[in-house]
């Protein structure tokens, strides 16, 4: 009998799931246009005047979200005189393409290359956030004549110690990892979903509407999160061979991170790679968390812009 209820409620759990994906899926759609590159299907969206002076910005989120978690606070603001780029990683939002082989930065980083090439694009300034900390350093070292400036929010760039969440672990496991993915996690993450949302943005409070605006829900998807929980199990093993190489980039860099940062650790990560960059310079905020994006909004974008003025022949000297 115990047996035919289990079963009965794992049948229930996959309906749920099925039409909750439904739901998140009629309720945030792509904003982007689909690009097609090696092993992937690329969600871009591209915004702001096409014919603006200076690089264009890329922006490009972090785990567990989209590009919408970095259009709000930065994108859409730097759009009125910038064209912007926003990439949904692989696997996240409406990009396809995840698998072992593409859960790393240096596989992400090259089919992100290949989207900016695709779009005809120069050099740019590159935008990253906490897990694409790597993706923005890697991408730095292979292919530094696409970057004109990298700005790196609250980055992951250094091994740690401990893991990423035992269910993070769990998940990725064969068999019972899809069981779990495609009947428990999109109910139960339903519920969770704010409160962890909140937890990121400690100390700070976070926006009444951030869970809504930055289309949080699609990652209880079942194809996203078990997307999600690759890249992070992989992350460390990536950083850790990487982070020797971090003295070879010369790319024009700022490093932006709270020092009450939970979930990063400036000390871990920050600190050290501005220390190795010899074109670095770290900014660390008094009593800020992990989302300094949506915290310190003006001040980040001060920074793009000042990078953006370096990039442009006169205009640095011509703001002076």
């Amino acid at each position: 009998m115990f047996p035919v209820l289990i079963g009965a409620a794992l049948v229930i759990l996959a309906l749920a799931t099925q039409a909750g994906i439904l739901v998140f899926q009629h309720r945030f759609p792509a904003q982007g246009k689909p690009i097609e590159v090696t092993g992937a299907v690329l969600n871009v969206l591209d915004i702001g005047p096409r014919d603006a002076a200076g690089p264009p910005i890329v922006l490009i989120h972090g785990a567990s979200s989209n590009l919408e978690a970095m259009r709000h606070p930065l994108g859409d603001r730097l759009a009125t005189s910038h064209r912007v780029i926003l990439i949904d990683r692989p696997g996240h939002g409406w990009s396809s393409g995840s698998s072992w082989e593409t859960a790393t930065p240096a596989a992400q980083g090259r089919m992100i290359e290949e989207a900016l090439t695709k779009l005809n694009l120069g050099p740019v300034i590159l935008v990253v956030h906490s897990w694409a900390g790597a993706l923005g350093a890697r991408m730095a070292i292979d292919d530094p004549a696409r970057l004109a400036g990298l700005v790196m929010l609250a980055p992951v760039a250094y091994p740690w110690s401990g893991g990423v969440g035992w269910y993070n672990e769990l998940v990725t496991k064969p068999v019972i990892g899809p069981l779990l993915a495609y009947t428990v996690t999109l109910p139960l993450g339903y519920f969770l979903a704010e409160r962890n949302a909140r937890g990121v943005f400690l100390p700070q409070a976070m926006p009444d509407d951030f869970v809504a605006k930055s289309a949080t829900p699609l990652l209880l998807r079942p194809r996203e999160f078990l997307a999600n929980a690759r890249d992070l199990v992989r992350l460390k093993q990536a950083v850790t061979e990487q982070a020797p190489r971090y003295p070879e980039i010369s790319v024009p860099t700022v490093v932006i991170s709270g020092d009450v940062d939970k979930t990063v650790s400036t000390d871990i990560h920050s600190r050290p790679f501005a220390a190795a960059v010899a074109n670095a310079r770290l900014i660390v905020l008094s009593g800020v968390g992990h989302m300094v994006q949506n915290v310190a909004t003006d001040l980040v974008i001060s920074e793009i812009e000042s990078l953006i003025g370096s990039a442009v022949p006169g205009k640095a000297a011509a703001a002076n």
